[in-house]
């Protein structure tokens, strides 16, 4: 029997009697009832959002910010009024609330009491943000309430933008302000560097100041340092003078009786010496400023004074005594008396060489140094008094011993005075050394500090020069807006960024969104119920033992028929009824026919292998192309199972090509898809054959199969 007859014998079966004339009628329609009422029902939800009940309540109280009466709430209380977003009801809150809970309102939106107050802020020192309260119920509907977040964002948005237009026109203005305070800031950087450049001059000199100072203080350091050391020679004389007047004081208080008639004989010669020491002391202590012109005087004097002495002694005992002013005779007629005064003229002879010598040193001293001599000076004036005293007392020696003693020991009591002042010079000539090295240091410390302010004061001459340049610059850059300008920029700002959204391919509505996946599901729905209708495999061919090729086709040419026929009423119904709208509606049209032939081919082979099992695999396979094509959420956002199956599974590339001829696009897509339907049916067939041929043998299996449906 040939292959179309055999074909045509399943057909003619429903054509046998009013019920199998029905249920072919169904096979035909049933995708087309499956599709169209899906399509139909979800064609366009969005567009129908009005009928929506929502409640709208207005609590705002208003506000007043410079001046301004404020009552945001109540303008967008009235723009959504006005709008058909959703079918508004003005409540009270707790109307609404009882509302959203009860299921009367999907959902509520509240401007709350200080909602103005709040978008008032935005002006003023503490900003705060308004707050818009929504109220939704899942229990309700769950698509409501994600719809609602879309909506409501955009009232957002456009509140948002409405408050922000006074914060950003207060900015605006404080721009105004700034460039003000700007211009004034950049005159006053003038003034400063002006003033800079004063003080950098300034610093110059300084520093030029102090490097001459430092040249003084290193000058003054090295006196001192030589008048120093003078100092400590004059205090090692001086010590040696008092030494020498102590040991004189000392001997004249011990034989100051023996020397009585000494003195008597020689009052003159000691008086003209002392009155030669007073003179000389005197003349010193009268002409210290000058002392470096009297010096060599009074050394001059001492040495005479010295050598009159030395004379005094030789002539008077130079015959008496020995080098060492020992006697060397002795009696009880008197003669050791003359022997101790010669002794002790030797020693006042001496003590005259060392005030000779110690006036010589004092003469190179001051030659050398100019410092400080009132402690001298003093020293120098007790000397003088008691010289004279002396002097005065000699013709009177004899009669006033000891007042001549008295004398001495004044003059004894000068000479330490004048050691110790001596040793104070020394000391302060010591402490003034240190303090000029010092301040030789701390100058040179001055003068580089000094060379680094300069140094900075210059850069910081060049920086506020910087600076006013700068300011002036800014405040050209700083802009100064008038109120028109201020106002469209304002604008601007308030919403700075629109939506400029340009969909290539733009689906009218929510219906052609869904229709290439809702298409090939009412198809496969089409074939699942056909093969439940019209075995798989022809009997009669099987029990003729035809070939496994025609049997096959056989079985599959009247589903792939009527699939052709599903495809065609509802595609015209689609189109024609509900107003489904395609960019290629001939190419759509004939893939369909190809998909409708390829869903046949795969459900004939699962009925054909499996049997009653089958039916079921049929529907699992169902299920999984459902879940894995991505046809309503995009198949990345899914589980990692439905991505893997999705490029394995032909319903995942019907969707997409649809997709392209339904919207328009690139035709790369279908072209692939195509190619997908093609193998998948030529497979399918080509297994559906294997199995025609294994069917030809009947086991026991096949005359008693253990599940029936």
């Amino acid at each position: 029997m040939r292959l179309p007859r055999l074909a045509a014998l399943e057909l003619r079966r429903f054509t046998r009697g009013r019920l199998p004339r029905a249920a072919l009628v169904a096979l035909m329609v049933l995708p087309l009832l499956y599709g169209g009422l899906y399509l139909w029902s979800f064609w366009d939800p969005y567009g129908r959002l009005d009928r929506i009940p929502v409640a709208l309540v207005d609590d705002d109280r208003g506000a007043t910010a410079d001046g301004k009466r404020i009552t945001a709430g109540d303008d967008i209380t009235e723009e959504l009024l006005k709008s058909d977003t959703f079918a508004w009801h003005r409540v009270s809150a707790a109307e609404a609330r009882r509302g959203v809970e009860d299921g009367t309102y999907y959902l509520s939106l509240t401007m709350p009491a200080d909602f103005s107050a709040r978008v008032a802020s935005s002006s003023g020192d503490s900003p705060e943000t308004g707050a818009l309260q929504v109220r939704t119920n899942d229990a309700n509907n769950y698509i409501v309430g994600q719809i609602s977040k879309t909506v409501f964002g955009e009232v957002r948005s456009a509140a948002s933008a409405k408050t922000s237009r006074g914060f950003l026109d207060r900015i605006f203005v404080s721009f105004s302000d700034i460039h003000g305070q700007t211009v004034k800031a950049a005159h006053g950087a003038d003034r400063l560097e002006a003033g800079i450049d004063k003080a950098e001059k300034g610093s110059k000199d300084l520093a030029d100041g102090l490097t001459e100072a430092k040249k003084g203080s290193s000058k003054l350091a090295k006196g001192l340092k030589k008048l120093n050391s003078g100092a400590g020679d004059l205090e090692t004389g001086s010590r040696q003078v008092a030494d020498g007047t102590q040991t004189l004081a000392d001997s004249v208080d011990g034989a100051a009786a023996q020397v009585r008639p000494f003195l008597k004989a020689n009052r003159k010669t000691i008086g003209d010496t002392a009155r030669l020491v007073a003179d000389s002391a005197g003349a010193v202590r009268d002409n210290l400023d000058t002392l470096a012109k009297t010096a060599p005087a009074a050394a001059k004097g001492a040495r005479a004074a010295s050598r009159t002495l030395d004379d005094v002694y030789t002539a008077r005992c130079g015959k008496a005594g020995t080098a060492d002013g020992t006697t060397t005779t002795s009696g009880t007629d008197g003669t050791d008396d003359p022997d101790a005064a010669c002794a002790d003229l030797k020693r006042a002879k001496d003590a005259a060489a060392d005030v000779s010598a110690v006036a010589d040193d004092l003469n190179t001293l001051v030659a050398d140094q100019d410092g400080d001599l009132s402690t001298l000076s003093s020293g120098l004036g007790t000397l003088q008094r008691q010289a004279d005293a002396l002097a005065d007392r000699a013709p009177h020696l004899t009669d006033d011993l000891d007042d001549a003693v008295k004398k001495i020991d004044a003059l004894n009591a000068g000479a330490a005075e004048v050691a110790a002042g001596a040793k104070t010079l020394h000391t302060g000539l010591g402490t003034a050394r240190t303090g000029a090295t010092d301040l030789n240091t701390g100058l040179g410390t001055l003068k580089s500090g000094a060379g680094e302010l300069h140094g900075g004061l210059y850069k910081l001459a060049d920086g506020s020069a910087t600076l006013a340049d700068g300011l002036h610059d800014g405040a050209g850059k700083i802009p100064d807006y008038d109120t028109a300008d201020r106002d469209r920029r304002t604008g601007v700002m308030s919403d700075p960024v629109r939506l400029a959204s340009q969909d290539l391919h733009a689906a009218p509505n929510y219906g052609t969104g869904f229709a290439p996946y809702f298409i090939p599901l009412s198809l496969w729905v089409g074939a699942m119920v056909a093969y439940m209708l019209i075995a798989p495999l022809n009997r009669r061919a099987l029990a003729a033992g035809a070939p496994a090729w025609r049997t096959t086709l056989a079985g599959w040419l009247p589903v792939a028929a009527l699939g052709v026929l599903q495809t065609a009423a509802l595609m015209a119904v689609l189109h024609w009824a509900v107003g489904l709208e395609m960019a290629r509606a001939a190419a759509t049209v004939g893939f369909l026919f190809l998909t409708a032939a390829c869903f046949a081919a795969v459900v004939q082979w699962l009925n054909a292998r499996f049997g009653a099992a089958g039916r079921i695999l049929v529907l699992a396979l169902l299920m999984l192309q459902l879940t894995s094509a991505g046809g309503t959420y995009p198949v990345e956002t899914s589980p990692r199972f439905f991505g893997a199956l999705h490029p394995y599974l032909p319903m995942s590339h019907v969707v997409e090509a649809l997709r392209r001829l339904i919207t328009g696009g690139g035709t790369g897509p279908v072209w692939r898809a195509c190619a997908v339907l093609v193998a998948f049916t030529a497979g399918a067939l080509v297994l559906t054959a294997l199995t025609a041929r294994r069917r030809q043998v009947w086991t026991p299996a096949r005359l008693h199969p253990e599940l029936s449906l």
